[in-house]
Parts: structure tokens; sequence; C-alpha cells
């Protein structure tokens, strides 16, 4: 079975020396929205990325290809506590609209775990890659957190997706197992690449081409970190930093059969939160809803077509997730959970429209999909005021 050796994960900024954070951040190249002029509330942390929670890392493999099949897709995956760690962490998923899929989350629920990574593709590619993570476990000699008995194993993959049809021939199935496994070996700390890689190579946002997007803030002694993968909203509804761009950057042709992103909110989002602080399922759940307020603030009203799913995992409390006898643990009193929702809200809306910054144009199944303009944006912030 084909796959490498995957980098040792990163072991959180506490063990970072100031040249690998300055080195990693020379790394990301494409300005991001606040080099744009975007103002957002909150403090970021060093890389602006859920990989600013101790232990989370990320990975994508990206599918390009044309030919008889043209191709615009892949899978990201992020680990919780990096993928040598089966250390399931503590977590709670929200559906906001259910016109999606995320699969694995009746075992959270039931549980209150998130045991490894969450995987997040395609719509038609989600079973192919539940699948082969179950493969990538049993090839590996490895063993899930969870579900164990003696020599034997289940698992129950958390597998998302947003759907991508227009750019990707998402019928041919072009996401194979060996994608998978190098989404899951590939995965680091650091700076997250963004836009049009991973699942979300073949998304749109807002009427723009939209994609994966993450950011980070402190809430006190805690960070919180977020991963999106966009492809939500209209064109009408964009609004970054509270400047209304979406109405500053109209749809002036007609809209064409396909083109339903453009005028209507029937997308999908896909949002994974992360954080160091000691959270109980009850309350990661709670984490989770406020991924809500985070979209809301980007002008997404959560249409009926579009697939909004979020799930939070603390990577606090290790060893919770044994199978047999007393684990001694810590939460965060609710009265203080405040700087931590703000941080979850503040991330989310950041990630969403880093996303779209990070992203570029592209052409594909059905026709091209434009990024937004980088020059356009400093225009409009400096109408408003914002640069």
């Amino acid at each position: 079975m084909p796959w490498t050796i995957g980098a040792m994960y990163y072991q959180g900024m506490k063990l970072a020396t100031f040249l690998l954070i300055a080195a990693a951040l020379c790394a990301q190249t494409k300005p991001r929205a606040r080099e744009l002029g975007a103002r957002f509330s909150g403090d970021p942390g060093p890389f602006n990325a859920i990989t600013d929670v101790a232990g989370v890392t990320v990975g994508h493999e990206t599918i390009i290809r044309d030919g008889t099949a043209i191709v615009r897709t892949g899978v990201t995956a992020i680990w919780p506590r990096g993928k040598e760690n089966r250390d399931p962490a503590f977590g709670g998923w929200f559906s906001l609209n259910g016109n999606g899929e995320m699969t694995g989350t009746a075992w959270v629920e039931e549980s209150g775990l998130v045991d490894g990574p969450v995987m997040i593709t395609n719509t038609h590619s989600v079973g192919v890659v539940r699948d082969a993570y179950i493969r990538w476990l049993v090839a590996g000699g490895s063993r899930p957190g969870t579900n164990q008995r003696g020599t034997a194993f289940f698992a129950l993959p958390i597998v998302a997706e947003t759907y991508d049809g227009y750019l990707n021939d998402t019928n041919g199935f072009h996401v194979e197992p060996e994608h998978v496994y190098k989404a899951l070996e590939s995965a680091r700390g650091g700076v997250v690449p963004e836009g049009n890689v991973g699942g979300g190579t073949g998304m749109r946002c807002y009427g723009f081409k939209g994609g994966i997007g993450t950011a980070s803030r402190r809430a006190g002694a805690y960070t919180v970190g977020a991963l999106v993968q966009c492809n939500c909203g209209a064109r009408q509804q964009l609004m970054i930093g509270g400047v209304p761009v979406g109405a500053e950057i109209p749809v002036t042709t007609p809209v064409a059969r396909g083109e339903e992103w453009t005028r209507e909110d029937v997308g999908s989002i896909i949002i994974v939160i992360a954080t160091d602080a000691p959270l109980l399922p009850h309350q990661l759940k709670r984490l989770a809803r406020r991924a809500t307020m985070g979209l809301a603030r980007t002008g997404a009203t959560s249409g009926n077509g579009s697939g909004d799913l979020f799930i939070a995992f603390s990577t606090a409390n290790a060893g919770a997730g044994k199978e047999t006898g007393l684990s001694t643990l810590t939460m965060m009193a609710n009265d203080d959970l405040n700087p931590v929702f703000s941080a979850t809200v503040e991330s989310v809306e950041e990630a969403i429209v880093n996303a779209m910054v990070a992203a570029e144009d592209m052409t594909g199944f059905r026709g091209k999909a434009e990024a937004i303009s980088h020059g356009r944006l400093r225009e409009i912030f400096r109408k408003y005021g914002r640069n």
C-alpha cells in the first residue's frame, strides 16, 4: 500500500523556536485577509491557524487533472493530537442545516469523543475516504482509541463533505484510497495551506472561488483555532469585517445554469474547531454552536440547500477516552467560557475570509470560478476607511 513516512508532527508552540516560527511564516507566500486591509477582532496565535492549538496537524491531498475527466477535488485531514497519537479527544458537534454529511457523529454524540482525524472531501467521496481510513489503520497495525476488544476493533471515522460538482467531475469518483493515505501521512503543524487545496480544491463561496481557510485566537491562557471548507453563501450576502463586499461587487451577468451559488445560499460549509481549553463534551457542543455566529458575520443565512455541519474538540484531558477505569478530568467553569466563545466566533469569521482570499481562479468541469480580486478588496476597504 503506497504511502510515505510523514514528517514529525508539530508538538506545540511552547516547543517551537523563534526561527521555526519565522521560517514557517515566510512559507506563506499568499497575502491573507488582514494584509489586504480586512479588520477582525481578537488576538490571533503565531500562525493564525488551527495548528496554533498544540498537537493539531493538518494534511492535504489535492487532485487536479485534465483530459477525459476534469478533476478538481481532494482530501483534507485534521488530527487532534497528530497521527501517531491514538488518544481520543473530547468533542461535540452541531448541525445548523443538515443538507450534508458528517459520518461518525452518532458516536461523537454518544461517547463525547473524537476518535481519530476529522477528514473533509467532496460529497460523493465520503464513503471512499471513510473506508480508506480504516484500511490505513489495519495496514499500519494501528488501532483507534475506542471500540477495542482484545485483538479486534472497529472504527467509526469522521468524514464530512461539501459539493464540488460545478468545477469537479464529482460523479467520476476520482478520490482513491491512496489520496486519503497521503492526506493522513502528510499532516503537519505550522502554516496551513489555504484556498484551492485538499477537500476545498473545487469549492466556491459567496459567488467566488472558495476552499480551505483557517485562523486562530488567544482566549486568555488558552487557544482556539478554526479550519473551514467553505462552499456556501450568495454574492450579495458577503460581509468582510463589517464591510458589504458582496454589494460592492454585484453580479452583472445573467446567471447561467449551474450558477445558483452566485445568487442563492445553496452551498455548504464544514467548520472544525480546536482548543486546548479543558472543556467537556457538553461544553464543546456549545462551542460548535458558536461557529454559527462566525459564519453569520460573513453574511450567510444557512439556506435550505446548505449543509452546515460543525465539530469541536479539546486537546486537554489526555487519557479521558480510555476504555476502562476512572479518569481524573479538569473542566473550565461555565462562567469562564465567554472568552473561548468569542475566540470561536472570531476565528471562524476570519477563516472563511482567508479561504476566499487564498483561492485562485479555477476553470473546471462546467465553467469557471473567479477568485475575489485582491485589488478590488483593497479599494473597497479604503472606501469604508479600513486602511
